[in-house]
């Protein structure tokens, strides 16, 4: 029964996507104001969902740990056997129900979102927003040691995405809807759309383009109107105005932004210590693992209830000047190991409230420590903790821009931006250096998923069809009947079936889910229904001299695995297929390649004297003193490919002791003395010509 009802669920779905797209299709509108009203839709949408779940995750809390005040004052009181108690169930919930209901509800929320880019471009399941609400209001409300903005930016991002699979936009555009849903996300959880929506574009989109600027930030800001509506428009955090009556003390924000990048850099690094103790090395069941991080996490609340939860009553604590410096420096490793193990043992979460609540217990202490040492300051602790916040942020996100104006935002103090920006830069310099990769990209490196530095989408569209595509594929009359489909298709390897008339032209192709959608009357359909029935006469093709951009982009907006090659003048004649897989393989080597090609080329520029790369087996490029027998000669005189065997690809010239490199000199370059060869060649070989030295 529940599966008839999922599948008509999903097959009403289908059927209403489709009206809509060729109902868009009809209507006359620029692709600039279709993606604006798009923008506005997920806006409205991802800013109710973000309320939504921020009502969840109170009404859980309160749930779970019942009184009056705030929550850290709630959880002081409460006994504690519960304390202990309320984590370990919240965990052992949502272990079960991410590995058993919702599997697609792991992670921590962020990552996930930037790895659906940089994998499948931008598609996200609808079904991540549902239990990613769920997952994440009951790690959170239970105890749980992290941030509700990752699992946010989660559901955001499914939302975008579901709005854009739904109405079959490009892949180009599905992105940029996927950063609305965000950039949302982001702006409806902390009141700052501004931030939110540089979040979406540093962090998530790692792009800057113009075109998908506006849709952003009209999402930002819609998504933040409603928040307002809700919870009203006032700053998340109170701070004092920055007032320097020395400007001398803009030292000591150069040195908290060193201390900060520090602390950031063993932020990252405890986080994935724990994800990787947790998943490779507890030998325990998946479901069981949630149970025991909240376990762990019970335990330290029973002695620092500052960590559990969101923090945001601790934080201000410290902007307040109310914290014990002895506690607050003991905070912020015990804040890190807390947030490490929930969301290394599989709790859902998000990592930026934990480095606010970090970067505030540091910069407290930074503040006293000044004091301490007798160094001369005007400024609170809590000014300092203030500072610390953004700092943390961009030594863990690597996202600058994002992180002073996150700060600024969520305090409404404009005094704050010059020493943000000082603690900032000086932060994620520090960080940058002692780890290449941010809180989030890190995990995304672990399991092998490159961050590109190239554009993906030029790469695909200089492979042509032609290159990739193949004549070997099945098909089948167009009377073919339809027990014979069946048995066919399940036989194969292949997830559709051309199917021709019955003087051999291409009609259309039957798929494994286009027979899903008929399975349930069998019966019925093996009696009456042909091949010429079902096809999906409908999709589009593709001819040899197309690229492979275009086929990736056909096949995810009809969720198809293949397309149909046809003659370039005959569209009745099909010469082949060509799959995703193949062309997912294809980018792989070009990919590789150019990696390879762009390695080998930095060598090449760094390389020094009596130096050797080898490139493949048995073949090296090294440079080289020009011999003396060379000087004077021209490289055509020298015939040097069919004397020794060996390739000059530059010459390095020195004028004034400048370098000149000389990329692929002429035939009647004449060799100085105290040139250098750069040459490639078997290695015996080269060192022959080395010898002449």
């Amino acid at each position: 029964m529940l599966k008839n009802i999922r599948f008509w669920i999903k097959y009403s779905y289908i059927q209403l996507s489709r009206k809509a797209f060729y109902l868009q299709n009809r209507i006359q509108m620029t692709e600039f104001m279709y993606m604006i009203i798009l923008s506005v839709i997920i806006g409205f949408v991802a800013g109710f969902g973000s309320v939504g779940v921020k009502y969840l995750i109170e009404f859980i809390s309160r749930l779970a740990f019942s009184g009056d005040g705030n929550i850290l004052e709630i959880v002081s009181a409460t006994p504690w056997y519960l304390i202990v108690m309320i984590p370990t169930l919240g965990g052992l919930f949502v272990g079960l129900f991410a590995n058993f209901v919702v599997p697609e509800s792991k992670g921590h929320g962020v990552t996930e979102v930037i790895q659906s880019l940089l994998t499948k471009g931008g598609v996200i399941k609808p079904i991540v927003a549902v239990g990613k609400s769920i997952t994440s209001a009951v790690t959170i409300g239970t105890g749980g040691s992290v941030g509700f903005e990752g699992p946010i930016v989660q559901i955001g991002a499914s939302i975008g995405s579901t709005v854009g699979q739904f109405f079959k936009v490009p892949s180009r555009r599905l992105r940029t809807l996927v950063g609305c849903g965000a950039a949302a996300g982001i702006a409806a959880t902390f009141n700052m759309p501004i931030a939110g929506a540089l979040f979406a574009i540093e962090v998530i989109m790692m792009d800057y383009a113009a075109y998908q600027l506006f849709p952003i930030i009209i999402s930002s800001v819609i998504a933040t109107v409603i928040s307002h509506h809700y919870f009203g428009n006032y700053a998340e955090f109170i701070a004092s105005p920055i007032i320097l009556d020395n400007y001398f003390e803009i030292i000591n924000f150069f040195v908290l932004g060193v201390f900060c990048g520090l602390i950031s850099f063993f932020m990252i690094k405890s986080i994935y210590f724990f994800e990787d103790l947790f998943h490779n090395k507890i030998k325990i069941p998946v479901y069981i693992k949630p149970a025991i991080g909240g376990l762990i996490i019970g335990i330290i609340g029973i002695h620092f209830p500052y960590v559990i939860g969101v923090g945001n009553d601790s934080i201000m604590l410290a902007l307040n000047n109310n914290m014990i410096w002895y506690m607050a420096l003991s905070l912020i490793f015990i804040k890190i190991v807390s947030t490490s193990i929930t969301l290394g043992s599989g709790g859902s979460g998000g990592m930026l409230s934990p480095a606010l609540f970090v970067g505030a217990m540091s910069g407290f202490s930074f503040g006293y420590g000044l004091e301490f040492f007798g160094i001369s300051s005007t400024l609170s602790y809590g000014t300092y903790a203030f500072i610390a916040m953004g700092g943390l942020i961009a030594g863990t996100v690597r996202a600058p821009l994002t992180a002073i104006l996150m700060v600024f935002e969520l305090s409404k103090q404009s005094s704050s931006i010059l020493p943000l920006m000082i603690v900032v830069t000086i932060s994620i310099i520090l960080s940058t250096k002692l780890s290449r990769e941010s809180v989030y990209t890190l995990k995304l490196v672990m399991d092998k998923i490159r961050i590109k530095s190239f554009n993906e989408k030029n790469i695909l569209r200089s492979i042509p069809v032609k290159d990739v595509y193949t004549n070997k594929f099945i098909s089948l009359k167009e009377n073919t009947p339809y027990g014979k489909i069946t048995e066919t298709l399940l036989k194969i390897n292949d997830p559709c079936i051309s199917v021709v008339s019955l003087d051999g032209k291409f009609m259309g192709i039957v798929s494994m889910s286009t027979l899903k959608e008929t399975l349930l009357d069998n019966d019925f359909m093996r009696d009456v229904v042909i091949a010429g029935d079902i096809a999906d006469k409908m999709l589009p093709n593709v001819t040899i001299f197309d690229d492979c951009y275009k086929v990736m982009d056909l096949c995810r907006i009809y969720d198809i695995e293949g397309i149909p090659v046809v003659d370039d003048e005959d569209k009745t004649k099909q010469l082949g297929m060509i799959w995703i897989k193949d062309v997912n393989d294809y980018l792989q080597k070009e990919v590789e390649h150019i990696e390879h090609t762009s390695d080998l080329a930095t060598k090449i520029s760094q390389i020094n004297k009596d130096e050797e790369i080898p490139f493949i087996p048995g073949y090296v490029i090294a440079e080289l003193k020009a011999p003396k027998s060379f000087i004077g000669r021209t490289i055509s005189g020298l015939k040097v490919r069919s004397e020794y065997g060996v390739e000059i690809i530059s010459i390095k010239k020195y004028e004034n002791d400048d370098e000149v490199i000389k990329a692929l000199p002429k035939a009647d370059y004449i060799i100085s003395e105290g040139d250098s060869l750069i040459i490639a060649g078997q290695t015996e070989k080269v060192n022959i010509l080395r010898d002449l030295n």
